[in-house]
């Protein structure tokens, strides 16, 4: 079947990507990639986050940036990172960690992720934790959506933290719905930044297809902006960089991307967040540090 003409563009752009090296890949990036608006004081930024950690990962610079210009900023956390077996392995230092130290990971996971957003300037009054299950969310928005899931890691079958916008609600596809529809009511943001389709973790593109969701609904689909952590490999190189662009994966490049330079300074606070990750940072510090470059990247949704 022939390609339609609109698609031609995105394809020769992806081809053009991929054959690059790394460093032709990120001084592409530098001189080719629109700038993004950075947020100013009318704004209001929200980071939908499907785990703790994502916050940093792709947004520390962002939201340092939204508070040193005015912008009001929150985080909501759909799930504590409770099946996360291997680093509670770490954690726990069992071999076979049982339900209850999964259980005690999200706990962990979620005061590690006050203290990232804390360290880049969201008030604690704007940290959502919603609390729903780790590796559950594309369950949740389909077979579960009016009906409990049972969370095979956790044996969790509600949201057990009592700091959660909806302690003990049902993991339930639709309470998942209300409540991140309840975040969007209460914090009414300009900016919503969502994983993006392309990103490969199923609770990444579960969560942003989610919030384009509830934004379509509201009428309000151009608050949208999308990134992405989870693309094979990708950033490279690995491990800390600060001085390298990034450039978007391959997977995602025919997506409309906009660059936001980071200052120094900028990026010593997105090293300082990714730090307070501690039970991350003991299992993948080098894909994590990837994350710390001279920019951030966010893409327009398509239509």
């Amino acid at each position: 079947m022939p390609l339609a003409s609109n698609a031609l563009p995105a394809l020769a752009a992806l081809m053009a990507l991929v054959a690059l090296t790394v460093p032709q890949q990120a001084a592409w990036a530098q001189a080719t990639l629109p700038l993004m608006r950075a947020p100013g004081p009318q704004d209001r930024v929200l980071v939908v986050a499907p785990h703790p950690d994502d916050e940093s990962l792709c947004c520390a610079g962002i939201l340092q940036r939204a508070r040193s210009n005015g912008a009001a900023t929150a985080v909501v956390w759909i799930t504590a990172g409770d099946a996360f077996a291997l680093d509670a392995m770490l954690v726990e230092h069992s071999l076979w960690p049982r339900q209850s130290d999964l259980r005690r990971l999200g706990a962990q996971r979620l005061a590690e992720a006050a203290a990232a957003a804390t360290e880049l300037g969201v008030p604690r009054l704007q940290q959502y934790f919603l609390g729903y299950p780790d590796r559950g969310v594309a369950p949740l928005m389909s077979d579960y959506y009016q009906r409990s899931y049972r969370s095979n890691s956790t044996g969790l079958s509600a949201v057990p933290y009592p700091q959660a916008l909806s302690p003990y609600a049902a993991y339930v596809g639709s309470n998942l719905e209300r409540d991140l529809e309840r975040v969007l009511d209460q914090f009414q943001p300009t900016l919503v930044l969502a994983a993006a389709p392309q990103d490969r973790h199923p609770d990444h593109n579960a969560s942003g297809a989610l919030a384009r969701r509830l934004l379509e609904r509201r009428g309000e689909l151009d608050k949208l902006r999308y990134w992405i952590v989870h693309a094979p490999h990708w950033p490279q190189p690995r491990g800390y960089q600060p001085q390298l662009s990034l450039a978007p994966p391959a997977i995602a490049a025919a997506l409309h991307w906009q660059r936001l330079p980071l200052s120094a300074d900028e990026r010593a606070h997105k090293l300082a967040a990714l730090r307070d990750h501690r039970s991350q940072m003991k299992l993948t510090e080098s894909s994590m540090l990837s994350f710390v470059r001279a920019n951030e990247l966010f893409a327009l949704p398509a239509d």
